[in-house]
């Protein structure tokens, strides 16, 4: 059985662990066959790690990456949600970013890409999902970027 963590591994990336939330929440919620993932910013450790603006503080590919952390931390609480098991992921059925951005800054659907291109490398095509991308004036912990998802699951 493959996990979700040699998945992420196999890729150069490390799979966090889930970092605690910031607010009366759970990392993720299961209603049938659906799991949903509370967004998450780009933090390890409680430490956010691309704190301010993009298209101010960070260009376009530092937020993809910030995208791409949140997108790992997602996929952290996939993996306690499924026992590590990767065969248990079916595919990304939805996801919505939220982008710190300076005034003026536009490509914020390409920043959150970095998430999405991720999800799409682990789980293959039939991953593509509906999307959401918002620029927004400020994140928890002034984080760069925000992402929550619903996964489709098998039992």
């Amino acid at each position: 059985m493959t996990t979700i963590a040699q998945a992420v591994a196999e890729r150069g990336l490390t799979l966090p662990a889930i970092p605690q939330p910031r607010g009366s929440f759970v990392p993720w919620s299961r209603l049938g066959n659906q799991l949903f993932l509370a967004g998450q910013i780009c933090e390890r450790g409680g430490e956010v790690l691309y704190p301010g603006k993009v298209g101010a503080e960070f260009d376009l590919e530092t937020g993809k990456l910030a995208a791409q952390a949140c997108a790992l931390n997602l996929l952290a609480s996939l993996s306690d949600a499924v026992d590590g098991n990767i065969e248990r992921v079916v595919r990304c059925v939805r996801m919505n970013g939220f982008v710190n951005v300076a005034p003026g800054f536009h490509d914020v659907p390409l920043v959150i890409n970095g998430a999405s291109e991720l999800f799409i490398d682990l789980f293959g095509e039939a991953s593509r999902h509906a999307r959401t991308a918002i620029g927004v004036a400020t994140l928890p912990g002034n984080a760069a970027v925000e992402v929550e998802a619903i996964f489709e699951i098998r039992d």
